[in-house]
C-alpha cells in the first residue's frame, strides 16, 4: 500500500460517481474483482447491482437502525450485516446461489475498499469473517 495522503486517488476511492449512472453504488473496481472471484459474467453482475441497490434503497431506514454503519460517503453508506443476509436478499430478488454470491462479493470488495481508503482494511477483513457487507446508496 503506499503512504501519503493519497485517498483522493482514483485506486484509493471507496465509491465512483458514475455508479449513479450505472443504477448502483459498487464502483467499477470492485465490480471487476466481484465478476472475476465469482461464477457471473461481468455483463450480468452490473444488472443485478442494480436490482439489489432497489431492493436495499427501499430498506434504508432498516439498515440504519438495525445494523452497524461503518462508513458513509458521498451519499453511500456501507454496513456490516449478519452472515447470510445475501441469501435472504437473493430469496427476495429470486436469483440463483452463483448471483448471490457474486452480490455479495461486489459488496465485500467495495467495503474492503472503503477500509483500504482510511486505514481500516484490517478491520474489515476480520468484520467479514462474522458478517457480511451491504452498501446502501442513500
Amino acid at each position: 500500500m503506499a503512504g501519503g495522503d493519497g485517498g483522493d486517488a482514483p485506486a484509493e476511492r471507496d465509491y465512483d460517481p458514475e455508479a449513479r449512472d450505472r443504477g448502483h453504488p459498487i464502483d467499477a473496481n470492485a465490480l471487476m474483482i466481484a465478476a472475476a472471484k465469482a461464477s457471473v459474467g461481468a455483463g450480468r453482475l452490473p444488472e443485478l447491482l442494480r436490482r439489489a441497490d432497489d431492493h436495499l434503497r427501499a430498506n434504508a431506514d432498516e439498515y440504519e437502525r438495525r445494523f452497524e454503519r461503518v462508513d458513509d460517503t458521498d451519499g453511500v453508506a456501507t454496513y456490516l450485516v449478519p452472515d447470510g443476509h445475501w441469501a435472504e436478499v437473493g430469496e427476495a430478488l429470486g436469483v440463483n446461489r452463483r448471483e448471490v454470491d457474486a452480490l455479495r462479493r461486489a459488496h465485500e470488495q467495495h467495503l474492503l475498499r472503503v477500509g483500504t481508503r482510511s486505514r481500516r482494511r484490517r478491520e474489515f477483513e476480520t468484520a467479514l469473517e462474522l458478517r457480511e457487507a451491504a452498501v446502501v446508496e442513500r
